[in-house]
């Protein structure tokens, strides 16, 4: 069904139920976008409650699991639906686990978080890219993390997901240089979401450490966003650094690092 039509411009935002997806969502909402929003969750529906409350736009909750191939393809059909151009597009949707890889985690969830992670990305990205470079119009947020800079032990599998989505981020901002589309990079470091829960990783000190607040990583990666950035390294000022320290520091001390950080019982 086509929705009526609108002077508000549409952007699509992927785990958006909570989180940074939410927040991001309502930057969207107070800036004048009208909102395609999607998460899993049962959540996404209350989510849409909220925002068309507060912002006033309207908002077409839809609720698919992305990890699957057929949700990625529902949720690009919603928004085929509205027979509207997607002017912003954020793949948000995302998720970790904690813990060894040998006898620590199940193959299942490492699985699991590729489909969402890497999988689902792609997937969305080449159903709806398309439109923008043929109408040369567009702006893209891809959320990856300052994870994505170094591996990660005890993450082994969602900090190379965020690596993928980091090179892929740039690889297509070089692609699309030429088109009137931009492509940003949003790197956040610890978050005060559901993530480390949901990951299993609250004994650990990075899960039971400071976090950044989603909203002002919302803002500052919608900000970026609008400006046509091609990366930004959201939260603290520590994350920040670390991002900068990290593009000489070896891998074999940043893994170190990280193992302290995320080995289960090292919040103790």
């Amino acid at each position: 069904m086509t929705t009526p039509s609108s002077d508000r411009p549409l952007a699509v935002v992927t785990g958006a139920s909570s989180g940074i997806g939410y927040e991001l969502a309502v930057q969207f909402a107070e800036h004048g976008f009208d909102l395609v929003i999607a998460a899993e969750d049962d959540g996404i529906e209350a989510a849409a409650a909220r925002l068309r409350r507060d912002g006033g736009p309207r908002v077409q909750p839809v609720r698919v699991d992305l990890a699957r191939h057929e949700g990625v393809e529902e949720l690009a059909a919603a928004v085929a639906a509205t027979g509207r151009p997607v002017a912003a597009l954020a793949l948000n949707a995302g998720r970790g686990a904690g813990g060894a890889f040998v006898g620590g985690t199940d193959l299942a969830d490492e699985l699991n978080i590729v489909d969402l992670n890497v999988r689902s990305t792609v997937h969305l990205a080449k159903r709806i890219l398309p439109g923008m470079v043929q109408r040369r119009a567009g702006r893209v947020l891809l959320t990856s993390s300052i994870a994505s800079t170094m591996p990660g032990p005890f993450q082994a599998v969602y900090n190379a997901s965020k690596s993928f989505v980091q090179s892929f981020a740039e690889a297509l901002r070089n692609e699309l240089k030429e088109t009137g589309v931009t492509v940003t990079s949003l790197m956040p470091g610890p978050t005060d979401t559901e993530f480390f829960d949901r990951a299993q990783m609250q004994d650990t000190r990075i899960g039971s450490g400071r976090k950044d607040d989603p909203r002002t990583v919302a803002e500052q990666g919608f900000t970026a966003l609008m400006k046509g950035d091609q990366t930004v390294t959201a939260g603290s000022l520590m994350n920040k650094v670390q991002t900068a320290v990290g593009k000489i520091v070896p891998d074999k001390l940043k893994s170190e690092q990280h193992r302290k950080m995320a080995e289960p019982g090292s919040a103790d």
